[in-house]
């Protein structure tokens, strides 16, 4: 039979015919020929035969033509009856083709007659199933219900075949293409490539696990699909991929938890859920392979500890934890060496997550503050990290330390409470270790530097630096703090520090200790011991005394140590004498402003030191003027800060209280002992009450600088003068920054030493005064008119004077004019009654007031000495008349710049009585009020006095 005669013409007409039927028809006998031509193996006909199917009817542009070519197609296929790998190529490319025809009966139709060829073929069709995977997955999202339903059973016996025959199937080529098409967004199509991941995961044969690290990003998209059907198949292939992965754990961990990473960001709860919990399960499988990606699951898992979702955050803290219950790294395995760097980073940038804005940003305050709040929980489990990995590699946290210090300094401002103390803790574990705690406490200042540095010093520095003293002991951090500041080159950033280290320290409860310690640095010891029994044997018997005489040896040297660093403030350095009870080097440094320049920060200061004086902390010093005898310098001290103030509320407030002071009454009352029944109860009291334990002194940190072990600093061991004169140095270069000479200022304080000479000072063994040392810093170039050198006269026990119009301090001859006749008492009373105050009002530089003044002095020169000083003592009309004391040595005593003499130990006109009474007594005035303190020294005897003995002893 000829080839065109293989197919009749009736059959070629049917095969293009509009009926079905007919086209049916067509298609048997199609079969009916490739089935006689199959049996006698006629293989070239059979191919001539399709071919002329495709040629003339798959590709025409009738669509009944394209409809029978697709049935005829199949009919071959079926008379083939085991179509060979040959005839599937022929036969399935032009079905394939027609899955994009435009017609949706062809497509239609393409769906059916590629069944029918699968079904016949088997595992030879598996050869083209990438093909035939990508005209199923366009078709199944088909807008046809018919084609859909077409699709479906193709795809269910594609699975069918696959499952059967999985040697057949190539994964690897397959699976790339599966990932790409993972990619869309169509519900009928993920649910199309979720149905073949399930399938292909259950066929045993066929290890799809192996390929999930490039599947799992595509299922995680899918968790947030907004059908939820699809969200639940998502969800339940990967919970049996997690599954196969716990018996299995034969996958790349270090890759899926990238992309587990990824998606654990995502905006929808559920994926973000689901990924953390895939990452906790990681860690706690493969803690090994994920130490590579510890940074970055760190990183996510912080984060949402602090997301709104309570579900979120509960599996977040669940692989935290899973993270931190780590092993100990072993020094033999490398693979378990965590990147320490790399957390820490992760740690700093969550820590600075939330951080309120700084000044200077256009960003809202009120949304910086919410973002902080929310952000605390998180920025707590980022400092126990720290802590963590200090513990593990404190070595590899310590040389990172410049990544993590300014976050935990930025944490340490925060507005919750939990995240400071949490921070605080970290602070102080970071300065506890070895060589830390000076470099943690530099960074902690430079944090306070400029601009943005003194809005956060304003807004919770204080707070940061008392909790700060708390943690790390108080002694130690100002200690630390005071020795860095005192080489500070910038003088603004010094003061401004120190003064408000010195109000922490003036007011703070954290610093209480420190604050003891201070107050037994000058004061003397008391004469009686007191005794105190522990109320049990295991507590600590501590007496009264032995507490002083405690505080008594480390006072002294805790002073040294914060002056150098308190003379930045003249207001905070007077405080710092106030509290430690040395009021004669109070009112040294007050004198020191004779000569040197007197700025509106130093008048600043001092209002800040009179309103500071009304504070809980001094009073004891408010109650030590009730003992005008016993604290005469600490009198004297106070009305030489009142004379350094100008007529404004400080004034008044201090002039007020010094005004309230009954002094004439005091004064005899203060040598009087205490009722023997109150001494009676006090003792009895103290008897019964139990033992009072000193405050806790704080371990200083293994970084601080250690103690010294040369025994005990006394008070006498100081040198106060040259601790005088850094003072001066130190406002000399202040005074020269502010008026704009910042070159000369930058000198250091030994080339200011040098231009001052010999230091400036009334204390014991200094041959010069503050006249000299006004005259030789006015040579150095401050400005400063210089003045002339006094002569001192005397003997070598002689103490130098501040001399300027009789201002001096009396010696033992003028101790016992305190101790006047009554008459004398009653003359000074009725001057206060009639007179205006001492000091403070505007009267007291009128010219009626002085007028009175000098007819009071007068009267008072024909009546003898007061019996407590007055402006009488400074005034040379009273010199003048007869009354000065001659020493030993033949010098008179006076207010000049001869110095002061010794006197001979009794008075004119007084009993020998009195005299010794007055050798009890420290009081005396200056220009300036009748009840003006002034220090005398005690009566001694020239030949018997020690050496450098000047009468200036408390």
């Amino acid at each position: 039979m000829p080839d065109d005669e293989l197919l009749s013409a009736s059959v070629l007409r049917q095969i293009g015919h509009a009926q079905y039927d007919k086209r049916k028809i067509a298609a048997l006998e199609v079969e009916q020929t490739v089935k006689r031509l199959s049996k006698s193996h006629d293989d070239a006909r059979v191919q001539k035969v399709v071919d002329k199917l495709i040629a003339e009817y798959a590709f025409s542009p009738q669509a009944n033509h394209r409809k029978g070519a697709l049935l005829c197609l199949a009919a071959a296929t079926v008379g083939l009856g085991t179509p060979t790998e040959a005839h599937l190529r022929q036969i399935v490319p032009p079905v394939l083709a027609s899955f994009t025809d435009q017609d949706g009966r062809v497509r239609y139709y393409a769906c059916e007659a590629l069944y029918n060829i699968a079904k016949v073929a088997r595992e030879p069709f598996i050869i083209f199933f990438n093909e035939v995977f990508d005209a199923m997955f366009r078709l199944c999202a088909d807008a046809e219900a018919n084609v859909l339903n077409a699709v479906q059973f193709l795809d269910n016996l594609v699975k069918d075949i696959i499952a059967a025959s999985p040697a057949s199937f190539n994964m690897a080529g397959f699976v790339p293409k599966l990932r790409d098409y993972l990619r869309v967004a169509h519900p009928n199509k993920r649910m199309f490539l979720v149905s073949w991941i399930t399938v292909l995961d259950s066929v045993p044969d066929l290890d799809l696990l192996v390929y999930l690290p490039q599947l799992l990003d595509g299922l995680m998209a899918m968790l947030s699909d907004p059908n939820r059907e699809i969200r639940v198949a998502a969800h339940k292939a990967m919970m049996e991929f997690l599954i196969e992965i716990h018996a299995t754990q034969n996958v790349d961990f270090a890759s899926m938890a990238v992309s587990l990473v990824d998606k654990a960001t995502s905006p929808d709860e559920f994926t973000r859920m689901t990924a953390i919990k895939w990452l906790k399960e990681f860690v706690e499988m493969a803690a090994v392979q994920l130490v590579g990606q510890y940074p970055a699951i760190l990183g996510v898992v912080l984060a949402n500890i602090s997301h709104p979702s309570r579900e979120i955050v509960e599996v977040s803290r669940q692989a935290n934890d899973a993270l931190l219950n780590l092993a100990p790294a072993d020094p033999n395995q490398e693979s378990l060496q965590l990147d320490t760097g790399a957390i820490l980073a992760t740690i700093s940038a969550e820590l600075l997550r939330g951080t309120l804005t700084p000044a200077g940003s256009d960003a809202d305050p009120q949304v910086a503050v919410a973002m902080a709040v929310q952000t605390e929980p998180s920025r707590l489990e980022a400092l126990r990290w720290v802590h963590f990995l200090l513990d593990r590699a404190q070595t590899k946290v310590l040389v990172q330390l410049p990544t993590i210090l300014p976050a935990l300094l930025d944490a340490l401002l925060a507005h919750s409470e939990t995240v400071v103390e949490a921070a605080l803790g970290v602070f102080a574990a970071i300065a506890s270790c070895p060589g830390q705690f000076r470099p943690v406490l530099g960074e902690l200042l430079g944090r306070f530097r400029g601009d943005t540095g003194a809005l956060l010093l304003q807004r919770g520095g204080a707070l940061v630096i008392r909790r700060l003293c708390g943690f790390m002991g108080a002694e130690a951090v100002f200690t630390e703090l005071a020795g860095t500041l005192h080489e500070e080159p910038d003088l603004t950033f010094a003061a401004t520090m120190v003064q408000a280290l010195n109000l922490i320290l003036l007011t703070s409860p954290e610093v209480r200790g420190l604050r003891e310690k201070l107050r037994g640095a000058a004061a003397p010891l008391p004469a009686q011991p007191s005794t105190r029994v522990a109320a049990t044997p295991e507590a600590c018997v501590v007496s009264g005394r032995e507490l002083q005489q405690k505080q008594h040896q480390q006072g002294p040297a805790l002073f040294a140590a914060l002056y150098p660093c308190w003379a930045h403030s003249s207001g905070a350095l007077l405080s710092l004498c106030l509290l430690a009870q040395a009021y004669d080097h109070a009112y040294e440094v007050i004198q020191c402003y004779r000569w040197l320049p007197m700025g509106t920060e130093v008048l600043v200061q001092m209002d800040r030191l009179v309103q500071l004086l009304d504070t809980p902390t001094f009073t004891f010093l408010r109650l030590q003027l009730l003992q005008p005898r016993q604290h005469a310098a600490l009198l004297r001290a106070l009305y030489a800060l009142l004379q350094l103030l100008p007529q404004s509320n400080a004034f008044r407030l201090l002039s007020m209280r010094l005004q309230a002071m009954p002094w004439h009454a005091l004064m005899q009352m203060d040598g009087l002992e205490p009722f023997p029944p109150l001494a009676a109860a006090a003792d009895a009291h103290a008897a019964s009450a139990p033992c009072w334990e000193p405050p806790h002194k704080p371990t200083p940190p293994t970084g601080a600088a250690p103690e010294e072990q040369s025994g005990p600093v006394c008070w006498e061991d100081l040198d106060l003068p040259a601790m005088l004169r850094c003072f001066c140095a130190k406002q000399q270069r202040h005074y020269l920054v502010e008026v704009g000479l910042e070159e000369q200022a930058a000198l250091t304080e030994d080339s200011i030493h040098a231009a001052l000479g010999p230091f400036p000072s009334v204390y014991p063994g200094s041959s010069h005064t503050l006249e000299q040392a006004g005259a030789l810093t006015g040579d150095a170039g401050t400005g400063l008119p210089p003045a002339a050198a006094p002569t001192n006269r005397g003997s070598s026990t002689q103490a130098s004077t501040v001399s300027d119009g009789g201002e001096g301090v009396l010696d033992n001859a003028g101790r016992s004019w305190l101790s006047g006749t009554e008459q004398q008492l009653q003359q000074q009373q009725q001057q206060q009654q009639q007179g205006p105050p001492a000091f403070g009002g505007d009267s007291f530089s009128s010219e009626a007031f002085w007028a009175q003044q000098l007819q009071q002095q007068q009267q008072q020169q024909q009546q003898g000495p007061p019996a407590f000083g007055g402006d009488s003592f400074s005034s040379e009309a009273f010199w003048a008349s007869g009354h000065s004391t001659v020493t030993e040595a033949g010098a008179p005593l006076g207010g000049t710049s001869e110095g002061l003499a010794q006197g001979n130990g009794s008075s004119t006109g007084g009993t020998q009585e009195e005299g010794a009474h007055a050798e009890k007594t420290a009081g005396g005035a200056e220009a300036g009020g009748p009840e003006t303190g002034m220090r005398v020294a005690q009566t001694k005897d020239r030949d018997s006095a020690a050496p450098g003995d000047d009468g200036f002893a408390a």
